[in-house]
């Protein structure tokens, strides 16, 4: 199976740094803080879908834009790419989510990708009203996606759970396709709900021997629950024509970060519920030292921000390698972002997906429009033919 790549919507705001603003930007250097405006949103989802990137994930939670309207807006400027809408299943109703999927599907065409976010952060999800503690989130989620699912098969549902309850659901129209969900959590709570529900089954870019305990793990939930899952993984990237440059990039991006920006943000990620979170923090303990944590692994990311904490970083040669060391284990979607998630896209757009499409394990979703042929300049010499 070819590999298949999603990029990422920077639904807060974008910037050349990891911590956002521009700040520190001196006068002559480019820089500043890009809004997430339709317009640059725009830019960035043509951008990848022109690249051969199947998808886009788009962040939830209160410190970014809703994910379903920046999404719905983003339709009407893209033709093929399709969606990794980001939802928490705590905050809406089960048959609200299951119609709002189907009118996704009916009006973008079926561009419709679920991820799935239980939520991690107790002190977020109670400025939302929702006050459950975290197993018990994920037992509700457990009987939403048992609802959703139903609802989208046609089934009229009656159900009256621990958490949720609905009677005579049914929807007047059904997705068409399905839209596959994603699902992610390390803990012993998240296992089973992925089992019984999920597609594709998502870890943050961990190195690769904990990825290959973890995928193994969830296998082995799975095949008990009679099913088989896809795997993925959501990394940043920084990828150049030689591994210099790459790294110096991400000197770059260590030297923006600043020593109060990593205190303030260690504090706050070290009270999150997460044992994703748990696992990224443990990679490098807050520390500027010995941050590539396995080969091309860069765990920088992860000083200031919660979630995905590392990047593969190297030349195009060596990202491509290490993202056939992560297909090797069973990983066969990966999610990418990078700072700027404009230009990055390019980066490893032109750089990494032609080396894996010359090794067979990635093609375009467009049939391949991409040429080799050199652009044209009028009035330059034409290299003599031996």
């Amino acid at each position: 199976m070819p590999l298949t790549f999603h990029w990422f919507l920077p639904t807060y705001g974008d910037s050349r740094d990891i911590v956002g603003g521009g700040h520190g930007v001196a006068v002559g250097t480019a820089g500043g803080a890009r809004p997430a405006t339709v317009a640059y949103l725009g830019q960035i989802a043509r951008t990848a879908e022109q690249l051969g990137f199947v998808g886009a994930l788009t962040p939830t939670g209160a410190w970014c834009e809703d994910a379903w309207l920046t999404t719905a807006m983003l339709s009407e400027v893209t033709e093929r790419l399709k969606f990794l809408v980001a939802f928490r299943p705590g905050l809406l109703s089960p048959t609200l989510a299951a119609q709002m999927a189907a009118t996704f599907q009916r009006l973008s065409g079926g561009r419709l990708l679920l991820n799935v976010v239980t939520g991690g952060e107790a002190v977020e999800q109670r400025s939302y009203g929702d006050f459950l503690d975290k197993d018990a989130r994920y037992a509700r989620t457990d009987e939403f996606l048992h609802i959703v699912r139903a609802l989208w098969r046609g089934e009229t549902v009656d159900h009256a759970g621990a958490h949720l309850r609905v009677e005579g659901a049914r929807l007047a129209q059904l997705p068409d396709p399905v839209p596959p969900v994603y699902f992610g959590g390390s803990s012993a709570a998240a296992g089973p709900v992925a089992a019984r529900h999920s597609d594709v089954y998502l870890t943050w870019g961990e190195p690769p021997a904990q990825v290959a305990e973890k995928l193994d793990r969830i296998r082995a939930v799975a095949a008990g629950a009679g099913r088989e899952l896809r795997f993925g993984i959501r990394l940043h990237v920084i990828a150049r024509d030689t591994a210099e440059q790459a790294w110096a990039q991400a000197g770059r991006l260590l030297d923006g970060i600043g020593a109060a920006d990593v205190r303030a943000a260690q504090e706050g990620l070290r009270r999150s519920e997460s044992e994703g979170q748990r696992r990224m923090l443990a990679l490098h303990g807050g520390s500027r030292d010995a941050l590539e944590v396995a080969p091309n692994l860069w765990a920088g990311f992860g000083l200031v921000r919660g979630g995905a904490g590392t990047a593969l970083v190297g030349s195009h040669t060596e990202v491509a390698d290490r993202i056939a060391e992560y297909h090797a284990l069973g990983i066969d979607e990966f999610i990418l972002s990078g700072h700027p998630h404009l230009e990055e896209a390019y980066w490893f757009g032109e750089g990494v997906l032609p080396i894996l499409r010359s090794r067979g394990l990635w093609r375009h979703p467009a049939g391949d429009p991409v040429t080799e042929a050199t652009a044209s300049v009028p009035f330059a010499p034409r290299p003599a033919r031996v």
